[in-house]
């Protein structure tokens, strides 16, 4: 404990003076949809974009810094996230709707923006009901949901690299595609601009009602999950199947390990049953990963990000042999 004080002790003396606040010590397991992981050492939440710009300006290179957003596709590991962890909320989270174009803060979540299109009778928002995300987030991953995603309707993104100087940027230059977005990793996300279409607000409402019925049907959506764990693979899979029925072909259905499941209604989707570790999670996903590849040679790519240091008391690569086994639970009538 004494370490870990005086680590942060001098980790604080080294930020610069910002507007925004400082908070030290922040448990990071509230503030993902897992209910996993451990603190970070510094929470920062800037006050608006040029606070945020002149931080990364003036903070030292070899401190790292990780934003934070909904934290619903993230994964904390137990040891906790060095460094500062960057919250964008307050100002980042203000719309603005211009006719058919509408202007939202990286810390809207992908849900409200979606209602109040619906709301200025906007069409082509609706497919954002089914993504438990913020804006930055979605930015960063090109976030979609039941055929349409960010790129089908992003005109520009504003961002603040690591060095604090602020761009903005156009569709194209982003290079999104599934999943995907090709801005440099050291740009954080500030504001981005979309477009839509005028239409009839009661279609609207009643597209968003089937997006959201068909996300509760289909995924467990009342349960400490991560959202989609692997991404959907490319071309080199059999029959073109998705993430989940590769999955499910490789008997992974209900599969456990520790407080760790994969559910058994999606099962592309991992579970914290209430007593998982973020280690739990993640070797139960390595698990997944393996047995799809020894079953039909796809090696599937992580969805969910993971972040953050291993604790030794739990890590996978010091607890194997030792830890849970993995077993099938009996799938559901």
């Amino acid at each position: 404990m004494m370490a870990t004080q005086l680590h942060n002790e001098t980790l604080l003396s080294r930020l610069p003076a910002v507007r925004g606040r400082y908070i030290e010590h922040v448990d990071l397991s509230g503030s993902t949809w897992f209910r996993v992981g451990g603190p970070a050492d510094v929470l920062f939440r800037p006050a608006d974009v040029r606070d945020l710009a002149a931080f990364l300006t003036e903070c030292p290179r070899d401190i790292p810094r990780t934003v934070l957003g909904l934290g619903s596709n993230l994964l904390i590991r137990d040891g906790g996230v060095r460094g500062v962890v960057i919250r964008l909320d307050g100002a980042f989270n203000e719309i603005e709707v211009n006719g058919t174009t509408v202007t939202a803060g990286a810390g809207v979540l992908d849900v409200n923006l979606a209602r109040i299109c619906r709301d200025a009778g906007l069409v082509g928002f609706e497919f954002m009901r089914g993504i438990p995300g913020t804006i930055g987030g979605g930015l960063r991953i090109n976030a979609g949901a039941y055929g349409r995603a960010f790129r089908d309707i992003l005109d520009w993104a504003e961002a603040v690299d690591g060095t604090g100087s602020m761009h903005r940027v156009g569709l194209d230059e982003l290079e999104m595609s599934y999943r995907h977005c090709g801005a440099p990793e050291d740009w954080v996300f500030t504001a981005a601009q979309f477009h839509g279409q005028h239409g009839d607000q009661r279609e609207i409402s009643a597209r968003m009602q089937d997006v959201r019925q068909a996300r509760k049907d289909s995924q467990p959506v009342n349960t400490r999950t991560g959202g989609s764990t692997f991404k959907n693979p490319g071309n080199d899979n059999p029959n073109g199947a998705k993430a989940w029925e590769l999955i499910d072909r490789a008997g992974c259905r209900g599969l456990v390990r520790g407080g760790a499941q994969v559910s058994e209604l999606h099962c592309n989707f991992l579970i914290n049953t209430g007593a998982a570790t973020a280690a739990d999670l993640e070797a139960l996903g390595e698990e997944v990963r393996r047995r799809v590849q020894a079953h039909c040679g796809v090696m599937l790519e992580w969805e969910i990000r993971r972040i953050g240091e291993h604790d030794p008391k739990n890590d996978p690569k010091t607890d194997r042999g030792n830890g849970p086994e993995l077993v099938l639970t009996e799938e559901a009538p």
